[in-house]
């Protein structure tokens, strides 16, 4: 009788544990994706920004990357202040990749990157009272992805080297094409930026000398007025 009840016991433990490790196995593979990026096994990423630097303040901004990947980074600064900025990269290993320079535009390439976190630097220090509204474009390509993809088509025994080699052509021509409108975009954005700053600078002066015009056109008449103003209630000697 005993050795009964603790057989239905251990069937019963059983199950409970399985279920018990199997939960802690997929709470730990769930925590191990939560600390990758989700963009980690993508071959190509694009990032378009538009930030706001305050004066006389610095932000920095972290992008992942791949070891291997090739990795672009370039700004533009759109509208504030004398329309430059500081500008500068760290590599993943906390080294000044880029030095810092004070300019409108700018740009920093690594085609094969160490892997790891590269910072971005946007400095506006040197302007003490002019914010600044910066574009930033990040581009983060492996192009070894393709290779993978040839060994794969290789072991199905499909001859499609020269279609693999098209593709990352192609694929490298759509990343410079993706860069050069980055720059189109940033010109535009400048560009839109002076053309309402001179608007409302045109608009304020013109109402600033109509309302002068005005106020000068009335003083005058009322001079002239007083200047032919004749009163009535002068009594005569005769």
């Amino acid at each position: 009788m005993g050795s009964t009840w603790q057989r239905e016991r251990l069937n019963l433990l059983v199950p409970i544990i399985a279920f018990i490790c199997c939960a802690l196995l997929i709470q730990t593979s769930s925590a191990q994706e939560a600390q990758q990026p989700w963009y980690e096994n993508l071959p190509a990423v694009a990032m378009d920004y538009k930030v706001h630097i305050d004066a006389g303040k610095e932000d920095c901004y972290h992008q992942y990357v791949q070891a291997g990947a090739t990795f672009y980074v370039s700004f533009s600064v759109v509208r504030g202040g004398d329309g430059m900025a500081g500008f500068a990269v760290r590599n993943p290993a906390g080294e000044i990749v880029k030095p810092y320079q004070w300019q409108a535009t700018a740009d920093y390439t690594d085609q094969v990157s160490p892997g790891g976190y590269y910072s971005v630097c946007i400095d506006n220090q040197f302007s003490r009272f002019a914010g600044k509204l910066v574009n930033i474009y990040i581009t983060v390509v492996k192009y070894d992805a393709w290779d993978k993809y040839a060994k794969e088509i290789e072991e199905l025994q499909l001859n499609m080297q020269n279609f693999t080699a098209t593709i990352g052509t192609v694929e490298r021509n759509i990343n410079d094409m993706l860069g050069y409108q980055a720059h189109s975009r940033h010109r535009e954005s400048r560009d839109y930026a002076l053309l309402l700053d001179n608007n409302s600078y045109i608009q304020t002066f013109s109402i600033s000398q109509i309302v002068v015009i005005l106020i000068t056109c009335s003083i005058q008449v009322f001079f002239v007025r007083k200047l032919f103003d004749v009163r009535s209630n002068s009594k005569s000697r005769i």
